[in-house]
């Protein structure tokens, strides 16, 4: 967990999983890849993650929970934006549902809290979300709140233990998952390319969350979004006609938020600025707020034959996009 970030959309970063597998053009030059390969390469959280390869530290698949840190949320008083598995994926291959029912449980019961849920495999996270649970409970909620919340606050909260019997024990449970989905967990999904849009954001969509939003980092092509924006509030304003069977387009679900990001690092891929200023007049006309993160280890330049990007450090080129200043954020839903 780190209180303080240089992220620029949230505040902190917890990581009670750590560990990730490479798939897809995105992963190349990951952060948290070579950092559990190199700095990190022999902290407790991070030993045996990765294997060295002549491209560097490359992930080995494993992951690993670190219960030491799961926690931490619960004790932390003052509300915090908090970046969630920030050096892995919570829905990786390899995480038992169990460690993410921990997860959830957590985020349950830190409503003061907004936790920012970010993934490359959107299938796993809408099966977690969707399916039931199984032993006559109805749905993943009461599952979650039965099978993990009483043994998260059995182990953090001062005074679970004692408290009795335990109807009241699953009752203090089930309220913490009284709003379904929960209010204060944002859903989204890593996009570098049209490609990955097209198969990652129509799941995201389909997934049940209080905000859906991506992250566009490393930008690695141009993006068109049209189709996962909202796009009939025009129309709309002239009275709405759907009915029966017909549903509005504004009422169907989009993304509520677009993060833009450049890359960083050795080896890292240039983002074109036509590809960003794209996602940020895409996002004006549908109203979603935008967040241009970084232009990471290259910044734009021109000269009489137009513009093209040099290399330059993350300082020097900063984050303005056409002399602006970016930091769109949803407004957050309790």
């Amino acid at each position: 967990m780190a209180d303080g970030t240089k992220i620029e959309w949230t505040d902190a970063t917890w990581n009670p999983i750590t560990g990730c597998s490479v798939v897809s053009a995105g992963c190349t030059n990951c952060y948290a890849m070579k950092l559990a390969g190199t700095r990190l390469k022999h902290h407790p959280s991070r030993v045996g993650l990765t294997k060295d390869s002549k491209a560097g530290p490359v992930w080995t698949g494993e992951v690993r929970l670190n219960s030491e840190w799961l926690d931490q949320p619960l004790r932390w008083s003052r509300p915090r934006m908090i970046f969630v598995c920030a050096h892995g994926d919570l829905f990786a291959e390899g995480v038992p549902d169990a460690w993410i029912d921990q997860v959830f449980a957590v985020m349950a019961l830190c409503p003061q809290h907004t936790f920012q849920v970010l993934t490359k495999r959107p299938e796993r996270m809408r099966e977690y979300l969707t399916r039931p649970a199984g032993n006559g409970l109805p749905d993943v909620r009461n599952h979650l709140a039965w099978e993990v919340t009483a043994g998260v606050m059995n182990a953090y909260l001062p005074g679970w233990k004692k408290e009795a019997p335990n109807g009241k024990r699953r009752s203090r449970a089930i309220a913490a998952f009284s709003s379904w989905p929960l209010t204060n967990v944002w859903l989204g999904v890593s996009v570098e390319d049209q490609r990955r849009a097209d198969e990652r954001i129509p799941v995201l969509l389909d997934t049940p969350a209080a905000l859906r939003w991506i992250s566009a980092e490393p930008l690695l092509g141009a993006l068109r979004l049209r189709d996962f924006l909202p796009t009939c509030a025009q129309y709309c304003a002239h009275g709405c006609t759907a009915s029966g069977d017909q549903e509005c387009d504004r009422h169907l679900p989009k993304l509520d938020w677009v993060v833009v990001g450049g890359e960083s690092g050795a080896g890292a891929r240039p983002m074109q600025p036509e590809w960003a200023e794209s996602l940020r007049d895409q996002c004006a006309a549908a109203d979603v707020p935008f967040l241009f993160k970084q232009w990471g280890n290259h910044k734009p330049t021109s000269d009489c034959n137009g513009r093209y990007m040099i290399a330059a450090t993350k300082k020097e080129a900063g984050r303005l996009l056409d002399g602006i200043e970016h930091n769109g954020f949803p407004q957050v839903r309790r």
